[in-house]
């Protein structure tokens, strides 16, 4: 079963051989974890900035996250993982997490969501 979040710039959260109750609630959990994170530099969590590139939920429950920065020299590189490592742990039924930093493709502002552009008046 894959879930798609309705706006383009969000990523696909794909949970394979969950029951669709059990996906959608790990799903809104670990989207609201998600949105706990912030970008110190940018008053817009990295959700709704377009930061998160892939979400995999296994059968066990285990979460494997794909995520980018604004920049590859964000001063913040080393620790942001770790945020997201510890808000999406701490969602109920989550198993465990791993999270992957990728720089390809290159984050652009056209990943944002229609939220972020407005915190950040960026029409």
């Amino acid at each position: 079963m894959t879930e798609t979040d309705t706006q383009p710039n969000h990523p696909e959260i794909a949970a394979e051989a969950l029951r669709a109750q059990d996906c959608d609630q790990l799903t809104e959990g670990i989207v609201a974890a998600l949105k706990t994170v912030y970008d110190p530099e940018i008053p817009a969590d990295i959700y709704e900035l377009g930061l998160i590139y892939r979400v995999e939920i296994d059968d066990s429950h285990f979460v494997k996250i794909d995520m980018t920065l604004t920049a590859p020299g964000c001063p913040v590189a080393g620790e942001m993982p770790i945020w997201v490592e510890n808000a999406v742990s701490a969602v109920p039924g989550v198993a465990g997490v791993e999270v992957k930093m990728v720089f390809d493709p290159p984050w652009d502002q056209s990943r944002m969501s229609d939220e972020a552009r407005v915190a950040l008046d960026m029409w």
